[in-house]
């Protein structure tokens, strides 16, 4: 499923390149490097996480291993940033320009990857008596109780984001916009889908309710809004 995503969001990116006058080859390259970050970040952040509970009597080899949802998308995001920074500054390339290529797929590429969670069973959500609840196998953590397919929200926001973000960049005002309100938008649609997981320990749950995805999504959300109106206040119009 990862390499699914990776390959649909190359695809859209790709074409999406074409109408800013980018090269797809350009958009390719740059996806290699993301997807080292990615992978990178988003296992680093998982272990780091859950040392206590997986990982401190485990040998070392287990740690590189990615299995049952064994990565952190958080990390994954910060992973891909600093490798597709990495690599346009070596290329000297317009950062912020691609940076708005890539963003819409971003978010489809997560779609697929919440549906590649639902297939593992990880993040999962709390119990629930509405109609649309799903059930895991007898064997799962959930021992086949009822609970919120969080996974099916996270993957319909995350195609609603894409879907905003695409037709959004034929209408920007300046580069880098659309990755700011990617930032802004995932940051939102996430801590929303938080709201029904059920699968943390107790110890990731702050001040009885929050989860750490959510603190997380705090500063990436004004981390988004920072960069929106710096770039609008110092750029007229794409290049």
């Amino acid at each position: 499923m990862m390499a699914l995503a990776f390959l649909t969001g190359m695809w859209t990116a790709t074409r999406r390149a074409r109408r800013a006058n980018v090269s797809g080859e350009i958009i390719t390259d740059v996806t290699m490097w993301l997807m080292g970050g990615s992978l990178i970040g988003a296992r680093f952040v998982y272990v780091t996480t859950y040392w206590k509970q997986e990982f401190a009597d485990q040998p070392f080899s287990e740690i590189f291993m990615i299995q049952h949802g064994g990565l952190v998308y958080y990390g994954g995001l910060i992973g891909a940033a600093v490798g597709a920074i990495v690599y346009l500054t070596w290329k000297k390339l317009p950062a912020w320009k691609i940076l708005d290529i890539l963003a819409p797929s971003a978010a489809l590429g997560n779609m697929f990857g919440r549906i590649g969670c639902l297939l593992n069973g990880c993040c999962y959500g709390r119990a629930c008596d509405l109609p649309w609840a799903i059930h895991f196998p007898a064997d799962h953590e959930t021992h086949g109780a009822a609970v919120h397919p969080t996974e099916i929200y996270d993957a319909l926001l995350n195609l609603t984001l894409y879907f905003a973000l695409a037709w959004l960049f034929r209408r920007r005002k300046f580069d880098g916009q659309i990755f700011a309100l990617y930032l802004i938008g995932y940051a939102i649609c996430r801590s929303i889908a938080e709201i029904f997981r059920g699968d943390y320990p107790p110890d990731h749950i702050h001040a009885g309710w929050l989860t750490s995805a959510q603190l997380v999504s705090a500063p990436i959300l004004i981390a988004g809004i920072a960069v929106y109106f710096w770039r609008k206040n110092t750029q007229a119009k794409p290049s």
